[in-house]
C-alpha cells in the first residue's frame, strides 16, 4: 500500500477502505508518512468529503491510535454533554453536579480554551488549589462517591486527534464535517461514555455559521456514534451571543455557582435546566421534559446541586472559601467601562467579538503555549432585551493588561442597540437523535 496511491484516490473522490484509512492515520501517528502527503490527503477530504461509511472508519482508525478509558467500574449509567465550543459557555460546570443528583455518572475529560473558545479545565483552574490533573484511578473513584469528576485530559487517549488537529490548523482543513466529526465522536468514544448528548452551536461566537450546516454537523455525529453501539442526540443551540453574562475563567466559575445556589442570570439556568433535562429523557431517567425540568430546579433550589460541586472541589484539593469572597473575582488593575452609543434596546451582544477582545485582555489564548490570566474577563449588567440610554454602563472589561482604547470602542460596537424591543431569545432551536 502507498500514501501517494491513497492521495490519488481520494482526489478523484474514489471511496477509500477502512484498511487504507488506518494505513494513514496509523502511519501519520508512527511517523512513517510525513506531514506532507497527510496535508494532500486532508485538503482531498476537506473538497470531496467524505462518506458515512469512510467517516466511521476514519473514527475507529483514530480511536485505535491509542487507550481506551475503562468505566466498567462506575455502575451507574454514564452520560456525557459535549459543546462544540462557544463564549461564555461554562454549561458543563453547572450541568455535572446537577447530573450526579440523579441515578447517573458523568465522567467528563475536558479540554483547555484556545482562541475564541474558553475551556473548561482553564476555568476550573481559577480555583485556589485545585488539582485536576489526576490519575485515572483517582478519576473512577472520585465519580462513583461523587456522582461526577471534570478532569484534564489523560493518558494516551486518541494521539491521532492530536497530530491531525495540529495540522488541520495550519493547512486550511480545520471546517471539514467528517474531520470534525471524527474528531469529537473519537474521542468520546475512547473516553467510554455510554450516552452523550451533543451541543452542536451555530452562530457568530461558534464554528458553524448557521443552523443548517450546524444540523448537518450533528446529524454526521451521531451517525457515527450509532455504528458503535453508543447513544448520541444533539442539541443545536445559538451561539450568536455569549452564554450568561459573564466571560473569563474566574467569571465563569464564579457565575456557575451563582446558578447552583440557585441565583445568577435566568436565561443561564433555563439553558442548563434544559440541556439536563434532554439528558434526563435521552438515559430515560425521565419520560417528559416537563417532569424533568421540575425535578431538575429542586435540586438546585435545595442545595443539592451545590453540594456536589463543593465536594467534588474539596476532593480534588480546590480552596472553597473563594465562592465566598467576591474579591476573588474581580481582582484586576484595570476596569474598564463599556457604555451604550445610542438609546434603544439590546438587540444582540456580538459573541464572536466578546471572545476576542477576553482573549486579548489576557483570559484566552492564541497559541496552546501562551499562559492566561485567570481574572481577566468581561461582565455584562446589561443583557439582550434591556433597555438603556446612550452612555448607560452595559459591562465592564476586567484586565491587568495595557488596553487599547479601540478594543473598547470594539466592544461598545459589539452590542447592537435598536429602537424597539426584541422579541424572546430562543437558544435551542432543536434536538435530534
Amino acid at each position: 500500500m502507498r500514501m501517494s496511491d491513497i492521495i490519488d484516490k481520494k482526489k478523484y473522490d474514489t471511496e477509500l477502505s477502512f484498511e487504507e484509512i488506518q494505513y494513514v492515520i496509523h502511519g501519520y501517528v508512527n511517523g512513517t508518512i510525513p506531514d506532507y502527503q497527510v496535508s494532500a490527503w486532508l485538503m482531498t477530504v476537506y473538497f470531496n468529503g467524505m462518506s458515512e461509511e469512510e467517516a466511521f472508519y476514519l473514527t475507529k482508525a483514530m480511536i485505535e491510535s491509542g487507550d481506551q478509558l475503562d468505566l466498567s467500574a462506575i455502575s451507574k449509567a454514564k452520560v456525557d454533554k459535549h459543546s462544540t465550543g462557544g463564549v461564555g459557555d461554562k454549561v458543563s460546570l453547572i450541568i455535572a453536579p446537577i447530573i450526579a443528583c440523579f441515578d447517573l455518572a458523568m465522567a467528563k475529560m475536558s479540554g483547555r480554551g484556545l482562541g475564541l473558545t474558553g475551556g473548561t479545565i482553564d476555568k476550573l483552574e481559577s480555583i485556589p488549589n485545585i488539582n485536576v490533573e489526576q490519575p485515572v484511578d483517582t478519576f473512577i473513584d472520585t465519580v462513583k462517591s461523587v456522582g461526577f469528576a471534570l478532569i484534564g485530559q489523560t493518558g494516551n487517549l486518541v494521539p491521532a486527534d492530536k497530530k491531525l488537529y495540529a495540522l488541520r490548523d495550519v493547512t486550511g482543513t480545520v471546517d471539514s464535517i467528517p474531520l470534525i466529526a471524527s474528531s469529537i465522536v473519537s474521542k468520546k468514544i475512547a473516553a467510554g461514555n455510554d450516552i452523550i448528548l451533543l451541543d452542536v452551536k451555530f452562530g457568530q461566537g461558534a464554528f458553524m455559521k448557521d443552523a443548517e450546516s450546524a444540523k448537518e454537523l450533528a446529524a454526521s455525529m451521531i451517525g457515527i456514534g450509532g455504528r458503535f453501539n453508543k447513544k448520541f442526540a444533539a442539541l443545536i443551540t445559538d451561539m450568536n451571543q455569549p452564554l450568561g453574562s459573564m466571560v473569563g475563567n474566574a467569571f465563569e466559575v464564579y457565575e456557575s455557582i451563582e446558578i447552583l445556589k440557585g441565583r445568577g442570570d435566568s436565561h443561564l439556568r433555563q439553558i442548563c435546566v434544559d440541556t439536563v433535562a434532554y439528558l434526563l429523557r435521552l438515559s430515560e431517567q425521565f419520560a417528559e421534559l416537563d417532569e424533568a425540568i421540575e425535578q431538575i430546579n429542586k435540586v438546585i433550589d435545595d442545595g443539592s446541586a451545590y453540594n456536589k460541586f463543593a465536594e467534588y472541589v474539596q476532593a480534588f484539593g480546590g480552596n472553597l472559601d473563594v465562592f465566598e469572597d467576591e474579591n476573588w473575582v474581580f481582582s484586576c488593575t484595570s476596569k474598564l467601562e463599556i457604555k451604550a452609543l445610542c438609546d434603544g434596546y439590546i438587540h444582540q451582544i456580538d459573541a464572536e467579538t466578546i471572545g476576542r477582545a477576553a482573549m486579548i485582555a489576557g483570559a484566552g489564548r492564541e497559541k496552546k503555549e501562551d499562559s492566561i490570566d485567570h481574572h481577566a474577563g468581561i461582565q455584562f449588567i446589561k443583557q439582550y432585551g434591556d433597555e438603556v440610554q446612550e452612555g448607560d454602563v452595559v459591562g465592564y472589561l476586567y484586565t491587568n493588561k495595557s488596553i487599547a482604547s479601540e478594543l473598547i470602542a470594539d466592544l461598545q460596537q459589539a452590542v447592537h442597540i435598536k429602537p424597539s424591543a426584541p422579541a424572546d431569545h430562543k437558544h435551542i432551536y432543536s434536538y435530534m437523535e
